[in-house]
């Protein structure tokens, strides 16, 4: 319908120019916390990405014998990249492939913390509550080492003083690794163990500190991790190349080398597409296969408080030293802290037989990178991973 009233008209006219930009400004206030952006680089900016990356990662692989690696790279501008070099299976030659998958190993634990995270947000957890009153009712719990004085603060940052699961369990990976084994039959593990060390009094990491945080999550939810972690993470985040690792077959998973001395199976830790060894009891102590573009995007978000609510960064931040992952090394809830060159950067390492994987954000020059490797033989490997990594933020954030 034609307006009638040019002073309508203006009126109309100036209505319209407060509300559309209002509206676009809402939708990107709700939306760029969450959604991967559609920003691309200039052609010749991403050809020069690309290219520094390959450089790096090939002289790296000229100078170790590893099969195959992935590296992928979250910018300031809110755009990644993944760049692979080598070969996925080994035997037949095949390229890896920039989009394959590989096991993140305990890379995952940034995973689960994000969820408890949430539900502290949610007042539905607190940090220095102890644990019996979440799960000691469980059959279970009057065995676990340090139970009663254990709170959810020391599972995520490894003081809790849990061992590392017990030597009957270890025993019976090597045995017979195909069996599928739950994440409380790790926990059972430790039952009745002795304690490391007198609970929060200093770093000792152990996987059984997140399987019992997840147990934890799990219960105060009323839902399945994976499910829950799927829904209010991967997807808002757009995170679709990581996938929990939860079946010996997994799609898109590329052949991982242990070496001979693997006790869990030998070297080939994959035979016909089938894992040798069944990865689900493992779970929240990392849990996930993934692509190294998705873990990039991940660590930024989690360092950014885009995965949790921004006022818990301070308490993810708050370290305590880790000598055992590297000289100067600390540990927040769920994240490693250490000093670079670049100065301080957040991440995590992660093994799984015939896998490694490191990710690390660095918050100066705003870039974060992942690097992931189809073996976990050192012997293959020329320098540290997170030398690399070092070198590709340097040289990208020229």
């Amino acid at each position: 319908m034609l307006l009638q009233s040019p002073r309508l008209a203006v009126i109309t006219l100036l209505l319209l120019l407060i509300w559309v930009p209002l509206s676009c400004l809402n939708l990107v206030a709700k939306d760029s916390a969450w959604v991967k952006s559609t920003f691309r680089p200039p052609p010749a900016e991403n050809l020069r990405r690309r290219e520094t990356v390959r450089r790096i990662l090939q002289e790296f692989r000229d100078k170790s014998k590893f099969p195959g690696a992935v590296a992928g790279v979250y910018f300031a501008d809110d755009s990644s990249l993944a760049v692979a070099v080598g070969h996925s299976d080994r035997d037949a030659r095949t390229p890896m492939r920039a989009s394959d998958l590989l096991h993140a190993g305990s890379v995952g634990k940034t995973l689960f913390a994000s969820f408890a995270l949430q539900l502290i947000a949610e007042r539905r957890m607190s940090l220095d509550t102890h644990i019996v009153q979440y799960v000691g009712r469980e059959s279970w719990f009057s065995r676990l080492p340090n139970g009663e004085a254990i709170t959810v603060r020391m599972l995520l940052n490894h003081t809790s003083g849990l061992p590392p699961f017990g030597n009957e369990f270890m025993q019976g990976l090597a045995q017979s690794p195909s069996k599928q084994r739950s994440p409380l039959d790790a926990v059972k593990s430790v039952l009745g163990a002795k304690p490391l060390h007198q609970a929060g009094t200093k770093f000792s990491y152990s996987d059984v500190n997140y399987l019992v945080l997840g147990l934890i999550a799990e219960h105060v939810a009323g839902k399945r991790a994976y499910d829950e972690i799927t829904r209010r993470l991967l997807k808002p985040l757009e995170l679709r190349r990581i996938i929990p690792a939860d079946h010996r077959v997994i799609p898109g998973l590329v052949p991982g080398y242990a070496g001979l001395g693997n006790p869990f199976g030998g070297d080939q830790i994959m035979l016909d597409g089938t894992l040798v060894l069944d990865p689900r009891f493992e779970w929240a102590g990392g849990g996930f296969v993934a692509n190294a573009e998705d873990l990039a995007r991940w660590i930024a978000a989690f360092c950014r408080g885009r995965a949790f609510d921004r006022k818990l960064l301070a308490e993810v931040f708050t370290p305590v030293d880790a000598p055992e992952l590297g000289t100067g090394a600390r540990y927040g809830l769920g994240v490693t802290i250490e000093d670079t060159p670049l100065g301080k950067a957040y991440g995590h390492g992660g093994f799984f037989p015939g896998y490694l994987t490191w990710v690390r954000w660095y918050p100066q020059q705003q870039i974060a990178v992942a690097l992931q490797i189809n073996t976990s033989d050192d012997a293959l490997i020329a320098r540290p991973i997170r030398e690399v990594l070092n070198e590709l933020a340097t040289a990208l954030s020229r």
